[in-house]
């Protein structure tokens, strides 16, 4: 018998899930306050990597992220993926031939081998430390990724409700059992919450404990001549990448602005930072920069799977969602559709924190 399940959050985590369940044969509605990605996903590096090695509790996970993105690939032909590589170094070293490198960002301390700077970036100066270089890390349109998974969803069965904010989860019981909404009440067979930064809120409603924070992030936009980045770019004072259009993206801790002048400045700085590292640009222009507040979890991992002690309660709440979105929707709609623990998802698990 198939589930009926909701899935509250439609930025990229939730709209993978949507996609799988409803590839399932799952009765799958996606609900999101806003349009899809319009919350933590839009303000996305969207770097895809992996890493070379790890003893994380999600390292399983993580070393699918690029294989699920291929195979969403040749699933969705329309899904494009920048496969551009990543050069990345760590700044240690007296100068650039010691040290050695490896990436921050969405993709997760990716690594790579030594690398040649000049034939793969000719117009980046790097700065100290041995660069390394990733030849199978990409990069994508997080909003367009979202948009066509969530387009997917619904040609597979799936309903999509936009200006539709979960209100609270309805508890009867040990047992979920649906959505309450300015419209009522949806019932569910189960219920994943993939509201990022607002899962705890949205839990806590039920006596369940979320320990997820919003950690916000600034994502800034420059506009130069197209082909200036070939890669993802990644050391201590820069990280960037540019997208076909000309577009670069530039991701940069949060030091506490509170208005468009403050974002204007950091903008600017880090414009400056750019040109320090590429000389040759001399065209760069500012477009924005803005704040996206990301889901943490309390320990920097994902959380994903069933709530203990609550049935029909799913979580998928993740930092690195872009990166994992593939992977773990696809785990996740095999657990909720079969019953069956994937083992990869065996280290994110919300018991953990029980």
């Amino acid at each position: 018998m198939s589930n009926r399940v909701i899935v509250v959050g439609a930025g990229i985590v939730g709209a993978s899930l949507a996609y799988h369940l409803a590839a399932r044969g799952q009765a799958v509605t996606l609900l999101d306050a806003g349009l899809p990605a319009s919350g933590a996903t839009g303000s996305s590096f969207a770097w895809i990597g992996r890493p070379e090695t790890s003893d994380l509790p999600s390292a399983p996970l993580r070393f699918l992220a690029l294989d699920e993105y291929r195979r969403l690939q040749r699933e969705l032909p329309g899904l494009r993926i920048s496969w551009s590589g990543s050069l990345t170094w760590d700044g240690t070293g007296d100068d650039s031939g010691d040290g050695s490198g490896e990436g921050s960002g969405e993709a997760g301390r990716p690594g790579g081998a030594a690398a040649d700077v000049r034939a793969i970036e000719p117009g980046l100066v790097p700065g100290p430390g041995t660069p390394h270089h990733a030849p199978d890390d990409g990069a994508l349109d997080p909003v367009e990724v979202t948009e066509l998974l969530v387009a997917a969803a619904v040609e597979r069965g799936a309903e999509l409700r936009v200006g539709t904010p979960a209100i609270g989860l309805v508890r009867d019981g040990s047992a979920v059992t649906g959505v309450r909404t300015g419209a009522g009440v949806l019932p569910a067979t189960t219920v994943v919450v993939a509201a990022g930064a607002g899962t705890a809120t949205l839990c806590a409603g039920i006596g369940v404990e979320v320990p997820v924070e919003s950690s916000p992030a600034v994502l800034v936009r420059l506009r130069a001549t197209p082909g200036l980045v070939r890669t993802i770019v990644a050391g201590p004072e820069l990280e960037v990448r540019q997208r076909p259009d000309g577009t670069l993206l530039l991701p940069l801790a949060y030091e506490g602005q509170t208005n468009r002048a403050a974002l204007q400045d950091t903008a600017e700085a880090a414009r400056r930072s750019l040109l320090r590292f590429f000389p040759g640009a001399s065209d760069v222009e500012i477009v924005s920069a803005e704040i996206g507040w990301r889901p943490m979890p309390a320990d920097g991992e994902p959380i994903v799977g069933a709530e203990p002690g609550t049935s029909g309660l799913y979580l998928a709440v993740m930092h690195a969602g872009v990166t994992l979105a593939a992977a773990a929707g696809r785990l996740a709609a095999e657990e909720i559709t079969t019953g069956v623990a994937a083992p990869e998802l065996a280290g994110c698990r919300p018991d953990r924190f029980v």
